[in-house]
């Protein structure tokens, strides 16, 4: 995304250092047999680009109708399934998890030839969800380790080539996956869980969109350029604001016992790890050389490109909460 401070997206005009084609008029570029434009005559106006970029190329970018309507989808699909039976929203939890994995793995091993076992990966994924909703967070620690045992036994069975990364990338999309994802399903075992967790994906959504807000209006200072060069500072300090107040409104209205005072510290905690989540997504899509990490939702991609801001942010608000007002 560009901003007043990109100077907004230059073509090179400013810097046109093109050379006499041989055979060809003066400004021909090298090469191609010289510049086969048709010739204007003199005096006559010169045509103008089309809108959009310098140029007259358009500005690519997402279905916003598609996005909008997308999100308003999931929204009802979860706020329902959480305040209608805690169950559902388990069974919602559990497909996400294993969409996410067949997304991730997938797209390692079509940029990188990494063969991390998707059967394991998702049975064990759903189970690590259901024992941690179950029997807390020992028993989602046993499924993770019985989930690496299966992996490793899994993977067995073909070639010893290329073992080590297959496994190795298999125990990572465990853990970045389902296992953190656990941690909305502990939250939701509590007796206020739907409140618990609308909390959590309240501060997560606000943190992005203040996030995205105030770097689209304000943003100067790039934040990561290598990861993210949307990214800024000033998006940063948007996010931390605006979780910052969600987060005590949240707590003093929708948490029981909660103060507002914690919802600030909720919120803070909220926009680092969500801001954390999205560069790490961003530094995974990069050095597999994507933009996205699936096309299932139209407008915003794969469910791995919602989720990334979301997993991280899971274990840091359970945490919090629990230290607040207890594990309820």
């Amino acid at each position: 995304m560009s901003t007043p401070s990109d100077g907004g997206a230059r073509d090179g005009h400013e810097s046109d250092s093109r050379q006499p084609a041989p055979g060809g008029p003066v400004g021909a570029p090298l090469g191609g047999g010289g510049d086969r434009s048709p010739r204007v005559p003199d005096g006559a106006a010169t045509p103008r680009p089309a809108a959009g970029k310098p140029g007259g190329k358009k500005r690519a970018g997402r279905d916003l109708r598609a996005a909008i309507g997308v999100g308003v989808g999931l929204g009802v699909v979860i706020v329902a399934s959480l305040f209608l039976v805690k169950e559902i929203f388990v069974g919602v939890l559990v497909v996400a998890v294993a969409v996410g994995l067949w997304e991730l793995t997938s797209r390692l091993e079509e940029r990188r030839g990494i063969r991390a076992p998707l059967i394991p990966l998702a049975v064990g994924g759903a189970a690590m969800v259901i024992a941690g909703y179950v029997r807390g967070a020992e028993g989602a620690w046993v499924v993770m380790a019985l989930t690496v045992l299966a992996l490793l036994a899994w993977r067995m069975a073909e070639a010893p080539e290329g073992f080590l990364k297959d496994v190795s990338a298999g125990v990572f999309a465990a853990f970045y996956v389902p296992f953190l994802a656990t941690f909305v399903a502990l939250m939701l075992a509590a007796d206020d869980g739907p409140w618990r967790v609308m909390t959590f994906l309240v501060l997560t959504i606000v943190s992005d969109t203040g996030a995205y807000a105030v770097g689209w209006r304000f943003g100067r200072r790039k934040l990561a350029p290598r990861i993210s060069p949307g990214k800024t500072r000033e998006g940063l300090l948007g996010a931390v604001t605006f979780a910052m107040v969600a987060g005590a409104l949240c707590m003093h209205f929708a948490i029981d016992d909660g103060r507002w005072w914690q919802g600030l510290l909720l919120g803070f905690a909220v926009a680092a790890s969500a801001t954390l989540g999205d560069l790490g997504e961003s530094m995974i899509k990069r050095d597999l050389g994507i933009k996205d990490m699936g096309t299932l939702l139209p407008g915003h991609g794969g469910i791995m490109d919602r989720l990334d801001s979301l997993l991280p942010t899971a274990p840091v608000v359970w945490l919090l909460l629990v230290i607040f007002v207890g594990s309820g």
